[in-house]
């Protein structure tokens, strides 16, 4: 019982301190995808030129994309016609930022580590995207876009209606659909690392994870095959650095964790060729790694400090704005989680029901019960 509240208190701790700047970045996300038309951002994208690079690079770091929506819509943009470079880009900055990731990092990591974290995966995408328009050749359209959520895939912007409308659709979006790509993740990446900060000794990670190459190494090959998006990667990262992860090991995490994962490798193989594989992974390699190293050497330069470890040791309460976008955010999560249990209950009830008379539909059976 003493674990379990100790890792509780370390979760609460870390939801609390992330909550205020998740709620308003949620709202801009929203604002974002209803005022973002795609088709004005496929079109700057054709070219097998740096300039159309950059632009993708640039169009997707703020947008409110997970590791598996910025699937279809990388794909959707090779179908209009973007350059695979853009489309590789795009693919990478895209989940390794957005504006409640970037306000995330900033309540736990700091204001240095937020800029460099943005300025470096901008670099990792458009390093990717110029090496891509170098070494392949540009080729058709993709005929289909496959992999990816179908539920992300099929959310299209609303950016026409009235006021009201518009209102809707942002609050629907950042409180509603987000939350539903990232609740669940965000959960267990708050727990995950409240178990962290409470359980793992600190002299363990100072000893086999603190500065130097193998700490980058461990955290690439735990973060390249795994899914974790850009937002729930920051409480673990966190958690690890105030026990004494170097930061450009927590880099390597941020990086690699949210723009790779078995999904996302498969479909660009099967979609735009092994060749691209290659040059999309080992891009993010090479980048996370100097990065990473550049990061360990600036950090202790420039004075940075993480903010969580400004007030961890402190009292920490949950009062004002910030206990209240706590509330409401535990709510909306709380609610999304309910709506699941519901649905899964439910597909369960209807498997017994279909057993249980052999073969007959449950609703069938649900009609027969209420009669």
């Amino acid at each position: 019982m003493e674990i379990v509240l100790g890792v509780l208190r370390e979760s609460y701790f870390l939801f609390g301190r992330m909550a205020p700047f998740l709620v308003f970045g949620y709202l801009l996300s929203g604002m974002l995808h209803v005022f973002t038309r795609p088709g004005a951002i496929s079109s700057h994208l054709g070219e097998d030129s740096l300039a159309s690079v950059v632009k993708a690079s640039l169009f997707g770091a703020p947008l409110p994309l997970c590791s598996c929506a910025v699937i279809p819509a990388s794909l959707a943009l090779k179908k209009d016609g973007a350059s695979r470079g853009a489309v590789l880009s795009f693919l990478i900055s895209t989940p390794t930022t957005g504006v409640d990731s970037i306000l995330a990092t900033y309540a736990l990591l700091g204001p240095f580590f937020t800029v460099y974290r943005v300025m470096a995966s901008l670099i990792t995408g458009i390093f990717s995207g110029t090496i891509a328009n170098v070494l392949l050749k540009k080729d058709g359209h993709v005929d289909g876009v496959s992999g990816g959520c179908p539920e992300c895939a099929g959310r299209e912007v609303r950016a026409g209606g009235t006021v009201s409308i518009k209102i809707k659709g942002i609050l629907r979006y950042a409180y509603v659909d987000l939350i539903k790509d990232t609740g669940p993740a965000l959960v267990a990446g708050i727990l995950l690392g409240g178990v962290i900060s409470f359980l793992m000794p600190q002299h363990i990670v100072e000893s086999y994870l603190g500065y130097g190459f193998l700490p980058m190494l461990v955290m690439l090959v735990v973060a390249l095959p795994m899914y974790v998006c850009a937002t729930a990667s920051i409480p673990i990262a966190a958690a690890l650095m105030l026990k004494g992860l170097a930061p450009g090991a927590a880099f390597v995490f941020l990086v690699a964790g949210p723009a790779t994962n078995i999904v996302t490798m498969s479909v660009v193989a099967r979609n735009m060729g092994k060749k691209t594989l290659a040059v999309y992974l080992s891009s993010i390699i090479f980048c996370s790694f100097l990065m990473g190293a550049l990061l360990n050497f600036l950090w202790p330069a420039f004075s940075a400090e993480l903010t969580i470890a400004h007030v961890h040791d402190a009292a920490f309460s949950m009062r004002g704005a910030a206990g209240a976008a706590s509330v409401f955010l535990a709510a909306m999560i709380s609610l999304d989680l309910l709506k699941r249990m519901v649905v899964l209950l439910r597909s369960g009830k209807g498997q017994f029901f279909e057993k249980s008379v052999g073969g007959k539909k449950a609703h069938d059976i649900d009609k027969g019960e209420s009669a």
